[in-house]
């Protein structure tokens, strides 16, 4: 399927969120609220719960299917006090040594006025910079949608992986319509140009493993994509789990720095080939 294509599946209205899959991953979750500074953010979720006997820290990203569900969450798109929590929920996880999972599902974080007197940018830079030096295993999941910075600043991990249907781009294909083309209308053209599936990130070595959903994508059987994210989670921990503390963040330091590279045409001998 072209990009696009897939892009109309992860907004299918019944698609499963957050909300569904933590009870269905998740034994006893307990969820926390507030950023300590200003306030509780709708757009992002999180507290602690047990994944097979180990307890865990989840952050996830919310999005509703109703038009007041959509309102109490902000359409999916986070505050700067949704990322602060997250933030703070991370720390608290490094300082009891559980792991962090996080579940992306979001467009892009919120762009209003508020937002930006809040410090939308700073929460983002501060969570990404925190993240890559974490002091213990951030495993990454984009669910859905993961659009820019706002899914970006949950993406600093060990592991990131991707279901099959989802997208992670630098910007929104409409966004992207918006400013190359000046035509948000052109939004399914943008996005089969851009190189935003799970595919396409797999081969830039940006994502790290594919995750299948159900047959016609995560909504026609929740339940079945639900135990495959599970199985993901589990060998991701088991890997994560036995490694040293500076293995790990070396490792993670080092999977960031390789994204972009390219090659000029330098020849083995060092010196430049003609083209």
């Amino acid at each position: 399927m072209t990009a696009s294509q897939k892009m109309e599946i992860v907004r299918t209205k019944g698609r499963p969120t957050v909300r569904d899959y933590i009870p269905m991953i998740f034994e006893d979750f307990f969820e926390m609220h507030g950023d300590r500074l200003y306030g509780d953010d709708g757009a992002i979720m999180g507290g602690v719960a047990y994944f097979e006997g180990i307890p865990v820290t989840v952050i996830g990203q919310v999005k509703g299917r109703t038009l007041e569900e959509n309102q109490q969450c902000n359409f999916g798109m986070p505050h700067p006090e949704g990322y602060r929590k997250a933030l703070r929920l991370a720390k608290q996880a490094e300082k009891f040594r559980r792991p962090v999972i996080c579940l992306v599902d979001t467009s892009g974080a919120f762009c209003g006025v508020e937002a930006e007197k809040r410090g939308q940018g700073e929460a983002i830079a501060r969570s990404i910079m925190e993240f890559m030096e974490l002091k213990t295993p951030v495993i990454s999941i984009i669910l859905g949608e993961g659009g820019s910075g706002g899914a970006l600043a949950m993406c600093v991990c060990d592991e990131l992986a991707m279901l099959e249907n989802a997208t992670y781009s630098v910007i929104s294909p409409r966004g992207f319509a918006s400013i190359l083309w000046k035509n948000p209308a052109r939004e399914s053209e943008a996005a089969d140009i851009m190189h935003i599936t799970a595919e396409d990130l797999k081969a830039l070595n940006v994502c790290d493993y594919i995750i299948e959903e159900s047959e016609g994508g995560a909504h026609t059987d929740p339940e079945q994509t639900a135990e495959n994210i599970s199985e993901y989670i589990s060998s991701a921990l088991k890997r994560n789990l036995q490694k040293g503390l500076d293995e790990m963040l070396n490792a993670r330091y080092n999977k960031f720095r390789a994204i972009g590279e390219f090659d000029e045409g330098v020849e083995k001998t060092g010196v430049p080939s003609d083209s």
